[in-house]
């Protein structure tokens, strides 16, 4: 890009573009569908629950004044999502923008956090459809277009536990979720290893045909952890906190943007500087 003239506020802009974002009702996905709608994006939200997913898309379109459109889509079947990718691009116009953000905690949290002594295979299966067979399946149908046309952004969020470092074990003694005592599942930290492997694979794959994949790597971000976790966790961070679910946005943003037009097979972490120790 050599034009002099460049605005380069502009480059951040969205409008008119089409961006989906799996996972989109989740903690994250919501502020995800959020930042994509406020910066001119028509957001296609996309999870499991139908009542879910129409509810926001009109909350988002009622807030910043930009088309979007619920869809329910099992990201695990192949034909599901291929339905759901070929009714997007007929209903609201070709995808620019995918963030394939969708991840599941499974059925049974107690068997999800469960020692690994005792991890059943059923649990660690029915995680890796959705985390990687779905990241995948999402990523091939939809990304497939884009290389067709030329052009598309693709946005994957994995973590930094399964990306660059295992889980501190030491943090977990007495710590919980919501009540409930926790661990990070070997499941997980493989599935978001996984994903950081597809997006190499993909970026290198598609270059050349104009369409640009990255990942996000989020830390530990504060949602309903007791306090022996919030401090344990955030004396191992180089900021000494937690992240807010607000502050993963910002990336996403750029990722999706024309902002980062010459930047593809990356992993940025949002981390507080945990992966920098």
């Amino acid at each position: 890009m050599t034009n002099k003239s460049i605005r380069y506020k502009k480059q951040f802009e969205l409008n008119g573009r089409v961006a989906v974002v799996t996972g989109a009702t989740g903690i994250l996905g919501k502020k995800f569908c959020s930042g994509l709608a406020e910066f001119g994006a028509k957001v296609v939200v996309v999870d499991i629950d139908k009542g879910q997913v129409e509810n926001f898309s009109k909350i988002l379109e009622n807030r910043y004044g930009t088309e979007c459109l619920g869809l329910v889509c099992d990201v695990s079947d192949a034909d599901s999502v291929k339905k759901t990718t070929e009714y997007i691009e007929k209903t609201i116009g070709t995808i620019d923008i995918l963030h394939n953000n969708a991840a599941t905690k499974g059925k049974d949290l107690k068997k999800l956090f469960a020692p690994l002594e005792e991890y059943e295979i059923d649990t660690w299966r029915e995680l890796m459809a959705v985390n990687l067979d779905g990241m995948f399946l999402v990523a091939k149908e939809v990304g497939s277009r884009m290389a067709k046309r030329g052009k598309g952004s693709i946005i994957q969020t994995a973590s930094i536990y399964g990306a660059t470092m295992g889980p501190d074990q030491r943090i977990y003694e007495d710590s919980e979720y919501m009540g409930m005592k926790i661990n990070t599942p070997p499941s997980y930290a493989v599935t978001k290893g996984g994903v950081v492997g597809l997006t190499n694979y993909l970026a290198t794959y598609w270059a050349s045909k104009g369409v640009r994949v990255n990942t996000i790597s989020p830390g530990g971000i504060e949602s309903g952890q007791n306090d022996i976790f919030y401090k344990r966790y955030s004396s191992r961070v180089p900021m000494g906190r937690m992240a807010e679910a607000d502050e993963i946005v910002g990336a996403l943003i750029f990722l999706a943007s024309d902002a980062s037009s010459y930047i593809t097979g990356q992993n940025i972490f949002i981390d507080g500087g945990l992966s920098a120790w």
